[in-house]
């Protein structure tokens, strides 16, 4: 009689190493998601081959570049406060040559990425790491992180439309969800007002404020989360120590990511 063999197979070796997009992200070149892109767009090499699947598996020694540039061993994470000013963009390079936040920094800074932005005439906490997976988990809605702000508004202040805001608006289309809004003081036209959101989309605050006739000519970012502006003085930087990463983010303990 013939026998069956029983005997389950020997399951496929997991591939060694680590997906070339978490590891870009580590490396601060950018988000998971922004490295995937960069993959397709042709853009990086590994050991001197066009590198065409995110599913691609780095490994100890492997050389990776990015645009022609070699992309080091990532670090250790690390996160910054910083304190922006007016007149920087935050991004990497600028087609209009504008001075950005990145050229900035002190020559000692690691390659790092922005969670978030502020646009150009807009001030305060940005945070900055170099590693694209943190700025990620950093950016989730699911956070329910909230972004508080100081406000500086021209117009006249009707208490019915401030409420409006309160409730969620939509603006030419697009949804803005309630925000938070406190009348911190007034002198003739002029208004300072703190306002609380927790989506922080594209240039929101001055889009729902001109909804209800006020023009924004201040906009202080002073908190993201559980970090502060506090007393950070324009153009500096303090590092957020790791404990205190692990804390508010519950960022696992890697070989990457020690104190």
């Amino acid at each position: 009689m013939h026998k069956t063999n029983d005997t389950p197979s020997s399951p496929l070796p997991e591939p060694k190493g680590e997906r070339i997009a978490k590891w870009l992200a580590r490396a601060g070149v950018a988000s998971r998601r922004e490295a995937e892109a960069i993959i397709q767009e042709g853009k990086v090499y590994l050991n001197n081959v066009l590198v065409t699947q995110p599913a691609t598996f780095v490994q100890e020694n492997d050389i990776i570049k990015v645009n022609g540039e070699i992309i080091s061993t990532p670090e250790r994470t690390r996160l910054w406060r910083y304190h922006k000013p007016l007149g920087l963009i935050t991004t990497h390079k600028d087609p209009e040559g504008r001075k950005t936040v990145f050229d900035s920094l002190p020559t000692f800074m690691p390659r790092v990425i922005s969670v978030g932005r502020l646009d150009l005439n807009s001030e305060g906490l940005l945070l900055l790491t170099n590693d694209g997976s943190l700025a990620r988990k950093l950016e989730l809605p699911s956070n329910n992180w909230v972004r508080r702000y100081r406000v500086r508004v021209f117009g006249n202040i009707i208490p019915e439309k401030l409420n409006l805001l309160k409730k969620g608006v939509t603006v030419e289309g697009t949804h803005y969800a309630p925000m938070g809004i406190t009348i911190d003081s007034q002198k003739n036209n002029n208004s300072w007002l703190t306002v609380s959101l927790q989506e922080g989309r594209n240039r929101e605050i001055r889009k729902v404020m001109q909804y209800i006739d006020l023009q924004v000519n201040r906009l202080i970012r002073i908190a993201y989360g559980p970090f502060q502006l506090g007393t950070l003085a324009k153009g500096e930087l303090d590092e957020i120590s790791f404990k205190v990463i692990k804390e508010q983010v519950g960022l696992p303990t890697t070989s990457s990511s020690k104190k």
